[in-house]
This record gives C-alpha cells, structure tokens and sequence, in this order.
C-alpha cells in the first residue's frame, strides 16, 4: 500500500559572504593583516591608503585596445546601476570613527628567533671532535634522532638497524654506545640522554664533587622511583641520611633542566608575539575600550577602475568588447565594495561583542580581583547584543584584550557557575581561585588531600565535592597531594 504525504524542512543555509565574514570575523589581528595582504593582491580594484597605483593604467590600456576588435555591437546596460561605483568617496565610514579603535603603530613583522638550528648547533661541536669517517657517521645520525626535549627516544638496536638500512654502515650497540656517550658529552648538559634519569644524572656528573651532588647522584642511580614519589622516609632509611641532606641532594637536583633541547634558543622556531586585538584602560574610574587600529586600515576602490566605469557610461557607442571589459570591472569593484563593507561589519561585531564582555565584567576590569568575575557563558553574551552564539565563540576563542592586569585571550572570562550556601550564582574561576590560594598556604610537610580542600570550601561557603575538587585541582595543573610533598 503506497502512502502519500507532504514534509515540510526548515533549513538556513549562509550564503558565500556570510561565510567569509564568519571567517574574517575569527582571525586575530595577525591573521587579518595576512588576509588583507592577500585581498589586496589578488583585486586591483581594492587599494589601502592614499596612493594610487601605477600598474593599474597600463591594464586598463590593454582592456581598451581591444575596442579595434569589436564589431560594433550596442549592449543594454540597463542592468548595471554605474553610479553606484562612482563614489568620489574614497574612505570607508568606520574609518571616521576614530574612538573605536588605538593608534597602535606595533612592529607588524613575526618576529623569529635568531641563530642557527639546535641540531646545527650539536653538528659544530662534533666538528672539534676526532671520529673516523664511520663513527661521523654514527654520530650525526645520533644527533639527528634528538628530539625537541633534547632526548633521544628510540632503542639503539632501532637505530642500529637504521644505520644499516640507511646509511649502509654495519655496526653493534656497543659502538653505538661508545658515540652515544660522546654525543652526550656536548652542550647542554643532558643533551641526548635516553630517559630523565639519565639526562639529570648526566648533568650532575659535570658539576664539582660535592657531598651534596655525589648524595643525589647515589639518589637518582639507586632510588629514583622513591624520588620520584616523594618516599622521603624510605630515602632517609636506604641511604642512612639526615633530613637535611636529603633536603640539600634534592636541592641539587631541582636546580637541573629536565628539558636540554628546551633551554636552546636558536632553534629557530618562531617566536608566539601576541597582538592584543583590543585594549581595556581605566580612566577617570570609567573603563575605556579601544580596538587595535591594525584592523581598520584605510581602504578605498580603485580610481582608475571607477574612472574606467565613468568613461564607458558617456561613451555614445559601446562595444561588445567595451561590455566585456565593464563586467571583469564591474566584479572586481563588487568584490572590493563588499570587502569594505564585510571590514566594517567585523570591526563592528568585534568592538560590539567585547564591550558586552568589558560591561558585563565590569567589576572585574576596575579592580583586577579574579574573584570578582562573574560567571558568565556565550549565551549571555549573545543575548545580550543580539547576536549568535557561534559568532561570540569566534571572537572569545581567537581574540586576546591588553588590560591593566596583563593581556588575556578573551574566553578566559567565561566560566559556568555554581550555587554557594546563600543560593548566589558564583563562578568556577572565583572557586578554583580559591582553591589555588588555600594549596598555595599549605604545610608543604604535610599538603591537604583533596577530601581536605573540599571539607575547607564547604566552611568557606562553597559546597562541592571531592570529585570536584580533584578536577578543579588538575585544571589549575596541580598535582596530587602527595607529589606537593616538600621536606
């Protein structure tokens, strides 16, 4: 039996600009200069700044050689409104209104880190090292098995395998043991190490012979899993020590880098250089927000295009290849007309969203306490302004604000909330705030468990669970009780 019926769907779908906007909308003031650069050298109808461009003309000439080619047709341009692109205004409106945006003059440029490589590094002091051409060999294939941390990670009989398959040299691990050991030698201390043990022990053992350093060498050889637990007790016992030395071989082995490779600053990797998008001033008692001036930059559609257009509307005849030329003209203005505008639209929903944020963390801007922040998510934001969710998550999650108190990218200010003992809505960031506080003014001889700091919120007025607790303390990226434990 067939059935017949009518479905009726509902769906929206964004039309191309309205994705690019989305798009523009999400990058950060770097990202938008990058994405600007590259509009503006793919669209010569859209020019920054006052200048004119002198390649332009010599295009346009080309476009109106061809007119000798035409075969005279008249065109109906009833369809094309030219005095919409005739403008003699050639700065857009959100440029006039200076007090949304700082003047910030910022370096543009990514700034990178100077020098060589970190393996190149490595490579240069081998060259002070005598090795036959084989051990060079080993050596640079070593040197080029070091990771980012400064450790070699694979097993040598892995690496013995490589060199035969790679590098045609047949060895055994005793010889890759023996360059190993050389490699190890070089700076920084630790450099190659295959474990962490290894890579502390290594640095210790360049340091002058001190009770204190042979003490954590015994330490780091013999006992490194009670290290690593913090069994003091069982130290003491295994090593027949006083609390005192034990406290100063540890002392010895906090001040070591577990991380060699990290400690290289010529690695060449480009430097995070945070551009603050906007920025938060107390003046007079009143905040003030500005938006960073990089991301209105002055921008107009071309003259020569515009005047291209002008010439053609008196022309008394036009040519087929005249239609031709005015609708390759007639796209690139449209693009450049509505880049513009889709500019303006973002700087608007920027500036718009994030004085919502300022006012609606008002309290917290005028006095910096991260306890006064209010709990606050998207959707507060969104209905406040009348915007969508999406586009208030595409301005938090990429976006940082220069404020009296550092530069924080903006979702750092949202945060659920949760009920005290006086029924108040209170935010998690204001909870785990205090929390941080109370771990920080422990006894560090004895650290509180988390069933401990939660009994300690609870007769602070905030009633959360252990479990809770537990999970704020790993988000603030504290540890356990037992690694908080000091002597």
């Amino acid at each position: 039996m067939l059935k017949q019926h009518l479905q009726f769907k509902l769906s929206q779908k964004l039309s191309p600009q309205q994705i690019q906007l989305m798009k523009l909308i999400q990058l950060p003031t770097q990202a938008f200069e990058q994405r600007l650069k590259q509009e503006l050298e793919e669209n010569p109808a859209l020019e920054t700044g006052k200048e004119e461009s002198e390649t332009l003309q010599d295009e346009y000439d080309d476009l109106y050689d061809q007119e000798a080619d035409n075969d005279n047709e008249t065109i109906n341009t009833e369809d094309i409104n030219i005095d919409d692109y005739l403008s003699d205004d050639e700065i857009p409106e959100y440029r006039t209104k200076a007090n949304n945006y700082s003047s910030d003059d910022e370096e543009k440029s990514i700034p990178y880190a100077a020098g060589i490589s970190f393996n190149q590094h490595l490579i240069n002091q081998l060259n002070t090292v005598y090795l036959s051409d084989e051990e060079w060999t080993i050596a640079e294939f070593l040197v080029g098995s070091i990771d980012e941390s400064g450790y070699i990670r694979r097993p040598l009989t892995d690496i013995m395998d490589d060199l035969a398959f790679t590098q045609n040299v047949y060895t055994d691990e005793k010889s890759i043991s023996k360059i190993l050991a050389i490699v190890q030698d070089l700076d920084p201390p630790g450099v190659g190490a295959r474990s962490l043990e290894e890579c502390l022990i290594i640095q210790l053992e360049r340091k002058e012979l001190t009770p204190s350093i042979e003490l954590a060498t015994a330490i780091l050889k013999k006992s490194f899993e009670h290290f690593t637990k913090k069994h003091y007790q069982k130290l003491i016992q295994k090593h027949n020590i006083t609390e005192d030395e034990l406290k100063d071989a540890i002392g010895e082995i906090e001040k070591l880098n577990p991380k060699p490779g990290g400690s290289y600053s010529g690695n060449n990797r480009i430097v995070e250089h945070v551009v603050p998008d906007f920025a938060i001033r107390i003046v007079e008692g009143e905040l003030e927000l500005t938006l960073n001036g990089r991301n209105a930059p002055e921008l107009h559609v071309s003259r020569e295009y515009s005047n291209m257009l002008k010439g053609y509307k008196e022309a008394k005849e036009k040519s087929k290849s005249q239609k031709d030329t005015v609708m390759f003209i007639k796209q690139k203005l449209d693009a450049a007309k509505w880049f513009i505008d889709a500019i303006r639209q973002r700087q608007q929903t920027l500036f718009i969203t994030m004085n919502a944020i300022m006012n609606y963390q008002e309290e917290y801007f005028l006095t910096g306490d991260e306890r006064n922040l209010r709990p606050m998510i998207l959707k507060d934001i969104a209905d406040e302004i009348g915007m969508d969710v999406s586009t208030i998550s595409r301005v938090a999650n990429s976006k940082y604000v220069d404020t009296p108190y550092g530069t924080k990218l903006i979702k750092e200010y949202f945060s659920e909330s949760m009920k005290n003992e006086q029924g108040e809505d209170v935010s998690t960031k204001e909870i785990k705030k205090i929390l941080e506080t109370v771990i920080q003014k422990e006894v560090k001889r004895k650290p509180l468990t988390d069933d401990k700091l939660a009994t300690i919120l609870k007769e602070k007025g905030y009633p959360i669970a252990r479990r809770t607790v537990a999970k704020y303390r790993e988000q603030l990226g504290i540890p356990v009780a037992r690694m908080r434990k000091e002597i």
